[in-house]
């Protein structure tokens, strides 16, 4: 290689399942403290990009093509002398922190076993060394957070843990793939925040693989975007978003805008519909916890939309799961129709879609009849049950072909789209969405929210919309709640909060969101 400050360079790489080509032939050229940004939807081949560079591929795939690192070949195929020099050049930092990390071992444990093996030959100095390394992420009491366990951590701080143990070996390139999808927008900012002061402090280049391109403007140096397995367009970030040429990146830059609901938008004007749901003072505290809500009172109105924002740990889901009857609360009441319902009755009235799609769909039985059962719940004939069932299938955008197949052979989004089908079977008058696009790319997050949009105009069903994504909130939601500390700080109609935000929190979320700073020039 003589491309001065390169530090990564790929040439013609191509992942292959057989010989049936998943993804490329790929080429671009990282340059040293740049962070290159990859950006597409789900099955463009980004992250199978990344993997190969990263030698993560699983056995059942292989990678050719030419690939150097600071100058040095860097193996595409698998061999131990290639995994060695990767493990010490390349750190990556992975979506989902809570699966990154060994639930079975202690944060030390782990970040002991992340240091190189001459670092780990004095064991008194490599416990400073990993004591630093907390240090350096940011994360305070690191003495004690050395013995705590994975599933002591937030999502933040986990992730907090798991830079670490990415940079534990000071590498000279960090691959991070999705590192804030799940992360509310104040989190995201922090750990975007810390890659790029860590970035500038140890001078190592960022490979930053991610669907959101809020994130990519306000990060990223340049940017190649990836469709059908292959680079489209590449060029400056400033040029991509002030001029895209492909079909790709308007596709995904459209996706991003922010736009507010209008009265066109939801089945009836906000101001002029009965309270369905009402909130009074609900409190509720966890044994040993700290309190989840402090009193809180919302109204939800017939026929619209409600937001409920805040960052992790600030009560919204805690009240969404006592509404629906999943949680019980110590003090106060709820109505539905203006009647106290207790919480053994408000499945009638109320469903839940939950984040995880995955985990919320019984994996040994085929999607049809997962939306069938609560219709057999309610006392209806099988074969009158099913009808129904693949009706709303059929309405929320599944074809007939997927509807005896299992939920594991479904992707994300399709899987998103049986739970509401599922939840909007029993007819409810409140629909409860908690964070139902946290995870999914922009095409099948784009499906979903007009899926929510639809289903409301069709079924007349209110709904109470959860998500640290303040953009779906603009998009869905007529009125606005926010909480912090399971308290309401600020709550009103949507776009006067965003364009005028009265409450220092409200202020600090908005700023958070990504893709608000101002383009600039390129550094190199």
């Amino acid at each position: 290689m003589t491309i001065i400050n390169t530090l990564l360079s790929v040439e013609g790489l191509v992942v292959r399942s057989n010989e049936t080509a998943l993804a490329g032939p790929v080429s671009f050229t990282l340059k040293q403290g740049e962070t290159l940004g990859i950006v597409g939807e789900s099955g463009s081949g980004k992250t199978l990009t990344a993997m190969a560079i990263a030698g993560l591929l699983p056995q059942s795939l292989h990678a050719d093509g030419q690939s150097y690192l600071d100058g040095a070949p860097l193996a595409l195929g698998i061999s131990d002398r290639g995994r060695d020099f990767r493990t010490s050049q390349i750190g990556v930092v992975f979506q989902n922190p809570t699966t990154a990390l060994n639930p079975r071992l202690s944060v030390g444990a782990q970040l002991f076993e992340a240091l190189s093996p001459a670092m780990r030959g004095d064991k008194a100095k490599a416990a400073t060394i990993c004591l630093h390394l907390l240090e350096e992420v940011g994360i305070s009491e690191p003495v004690k957070k050395l013995t705590a366990w994975p599933h002591e951590l937030s999502g933040g701080l986990a992730q907090r843990v798991v830079i670490a143990m990415a940079l534990a070996r000071q590498p000279k390139l960090l691959i991070a793939d999705e590192p804030t999808t799940a992360l509310d927008v104040t989190v995201q900012a922090q750990i975007l925040d810390l890659i790029a002061r860590l970035q500038k402090r140890h001078g190592f280049g960022v490979l930053l693989i991610t669907h959101d391109m809020g994130v990519i403007r306000d990060r990223a140096d340049s940017v190649a975007v990836m469709d059908g397995g292959a680079i489209v367009e590449s060029g400056a970030t400033l040029n991509l978003f002030t001029n895209p040429k492909s079909r790709a990146a308007r596709s995904l830059l459209k996706a991003s805008e922010l736009v507010f609901a209008t009265a066109s938008g939801v089945l009836h004007d906000a101001a002029s519909q009965p309270p369905l749901v009402e909130v009074k003072a609900l409190q509720k505290t966890f044994r040993n916890g700290p309190r989840a809500l402090g009193g809180v009172d919302i109204l939800v109105k017939s026929g619209t939309t409600l937001g409920i924002v805040g960052e992790s740990g600030s009560g919204k889901t805690t009240l969404a799961r006592i509404i629906a009857g999943l949680e019980r609360a110590d003090d106060g009441h709820i109505l539905i129709d203006g009647n106290v319902r207790p919480p053994r009755t408000r499945s009638d009235h109320v469903q839940y879609v939950f984040q995880d799609p995955y985990s919320s769909l019984d994996p040994r039985i085929s999607i049809v009849n997962t939306v069938a059962e609560p219709l057999l719940a309610k006392g209806l004939r099988k074969a009158e049950a099913l009808r129904i069932a693949q009706g709303l299938l059929e309405e929320v955008g599944i074809h007939p072909a997927l509807w005896h197949r299992l939920p594991g052979r479904l992707s994300g989004g399709q899987r998103q789209r049986v739970g509401f089908a599922r939840a909007i079977a029993p007819s409810p008058k409140l629909l409860i969405a908690d964070e139902p696009v946290a995870a999914l790319d922009s095409t099948s997050r784009e499906r979903v929210l007009a899926l929510m949009e639809d289903m409301q105009r069709r079924h007349g069903t209110a709904q109470m919309l959860i998500s640290h994504d303040l953009s779906v909130i603009a998009r869905l939601c007529r009125e606005v709640v926010v909480m912090r500390g399971g308290e309401i700080v600020e709550r009103g109609e949507t776009r006067r909060i965003f364009e005028a935000p009265a409450h220092p929190y409200t202020r600090q979320l908005l700023a958070a969101i990504p893709g608000r700073k101002p383009l600039v020039a390129p550094k190199f």
